[in-house]
């Protein structure tokens, strides 16, 4: 499946101290405000707003990195979300990066959850964006779309095997028929429906889940599986500021996730919105950047 996105700023990678390789991509400014935005899953470093502008507009200096397994990263045999701290702090340092936020849209936001905890020091603020919680919070399957609802519930206590079969037919069915990414289900809310039909969206979805199986289902799977197991740290650890985003009408991630999340957290600034559904990283993107940079809107 083509990439159609070719510019060297999207294409780039250091290797880690262990030997891995890390691929990531850069938007805006090298002077302006950094923050590291994590993907959600699948996903993969080609994840961007279709206004590729508002990021310089804002001052931003935008990092987007592959995780483990997906894109141009290295596949990591039983990392914890914990692991990806140190991958962060690598990827910050390799780019010349002190101080920094980030931010995790969907399934990435346990991992800026993680860098909150890990990273308190090198962190200017947490931005969780739709951002799946832990599934022991009360309620949190609850109005979940089916499908979702069913991989947390099985692949729970399933080994690595199951999710590495859900996923390797996914791919095969992706493979065959890559339109499908471009389709949304008429279950999800009337918001995300009109958001997707946006100019560019549909491509940006194809480019963006095609790259995380670049390297097949390996990746992909092990985060289904980590996401449906504890996290290995405490809401109450995070010791770095917290914005939250979450959308009320939301059935990808529920809103009892963000509420959990929410009153779990020590220094957390929420905000759930009526109405709206997952896909809110795409219409408040502008206040995201401008609350993770500490800007005025």
């Amino acid at each position: 499946m083509t990439i159609c996105i070719s510019s060297s700023i999207i294409d780039r990678q250091i290797q880690l101290r262990d030997g891995r390789k890390l691929g990531y991509a850069e938007y805006g400014l090298p002077s302006g405000k950094p923050v590291f935005l994590f993907h959600g899953i699948p996903g993969s470093r080609l994840l961007r707003h279709p206004d590729t502008s508002l990021v310089s507009a804002q001052n931003v200096r935008l990092v987007i990195a592959d995780r483990p397994g997906m894109g141009l990263s290295d596949f990591k045999p039983g990392r914890r979300l914990l692991d990806w701290p140190e991958d962060v702090l690598e990827l910050a340092d390799a780019l010349g990066i002190e101080r920094f936020a980030v931010a995790g849209f969907s399934g990435g936001g346990p991992y800026a959850a993680a860098c909150g905890c890990a990273l308190p020091e090198r962190l200017t603020a947490v931005g969780i964006i739709s951002g799946v919680g832990p599934i022991d919070a009360p309620g949190a399957l609850d109005g979940m779309l089916a499908s979702n609802r069913m991989g947390y519930t099985v692949g729970s206590w399933m080994p690595w095997v199951f999710w590495r079969m859900i996923f390797g037919l996914y791919y095969r069915d992706i493979r065959r028929h890559p339109e499908k990414l471009a389709q949304m289900s008429q279950q999800e809310p009337k918001a995300d429906r009109e958001i997707f039909a946006g100019v560019g969206m549909r491509q940006i979805f194809i480019e963006n889940f095609s790259e995380a199986f670049r390297q097949g289902t390996d990746g992909v799977a092990w985060e289904g599986w980590l996401l449906a197991r504890p996290w290995g740290f405490e809401l109450k650890a995070i010791a770095a500021p917290v914005f939250l985003w979450q959308g009320e009408a939301d059935v990808t991630v529920t809103p009892a996730m963000g509420y959990f999340m929410a009153n779990g957290i020590p220094d957390c600034s929420a905000r759930f919105l009526p109405g709206e559904g997952h896909l809110i990283l795409f219409t408040h993107w502008r206040e995201i950047l401008a609350r993770l940079t500490d800007q005025d809107e």
